[in-house]
């Protein structure tokens, strides 16, 4: 085991530290963009506050389109629109724009579906009360649907670490970059092996984290 840690300890650090580098901006950028991408599909569906049939038909087709097209082949598919957004297609840098193009529409639409579960009714009461829409959505459909907002959030950074373990393909680094280098071109099981595992414990953190704050703003 130590002769393990000697040998690959830098190694797994240096990619757990590039996954964590490409998990966190592109999550970030993505919640940026999927949760109004969300609200937007939320009010401009059929009897929203703001129903706008053709705008909500776009959205919802741009959205089918993106997600139904794995991420390996998105990946290599806009290869030049990542050269001219992020002036580079390797390393951590050139993937953040793959990751956020499949990300955000996956937050956007798991934001859809936890803000539709909201009560119609508690909504049109404060509609009742002459409250405007920007103050509805903000202060009675995101604060009612936090929870599942939460779980939605929690459900696409796991999914975004396991794209990132996908990007290693492109030179990207991290977790995945090295067991694929090392752990199979190069025949080094216990190196995949050690991936897996830490792999693992990230998901399972993440996971009970995310249903802990879930659960507190459910009481809340």
């Amino acid at each position: 085991m130590s002769d393990f840690l000697n040998q690959w300890g830098g190694s797994i650090w240096q990619g757990f530290v590039e996954t964590m580098q490409m998990t966190v901006i592109s999550l970030i950028i993505s919640i940026l963009i999927g949760i109004p991408l969300g609200v937007f599909l939320v009010l401009t569906r059929k009897s929203g506050q703001a129903e706008n049939l053709p705008v909500y038909t776009f959205l919802n087709a741009f959205i089918n389109v993106i997600r139904s097209i794995p991420f390996i082949i998105l990946l290599f598919f806009i290869l030049p629109f990542t050269k001219l957004v992020a002036g580079t297609t390797i390393g951590v840098q050139g993937v953040i724009v793959p990751l956020v193009v499949a990300c955000a529409p996956y937050i956007a639409r798991l934001m859809e579906s936890a803000m539709l579960e909201v009560d119609r009714g508690i909504i049109e009461a404060y509609q009742s009360m002459g409250i405007s829409t920007p103050k509805i959505i903000w202060n009675v459909i995101i604060r009612e649907a936090r929870s599942s907002i939460i779980l939605g959030l929690t459900i696409a950074t796991i999914g975004l670490i396991g794209e990132t373990a996908m990007a290693g393909f492109v030179g990207a680094g991290g977790l995945g970059d090295l067991a694929y280098q090392f752990g199979y071109v190069r025949f080094q099981p216990d190196v995949m092996y050690a991936v897996i595992i830490i792999l693992i414990v990230i998901v399972q953190i993440l996971q009970s984290a995310g249903n802990v704050v879930a659960r507190r703003l459910k009481k809340n």
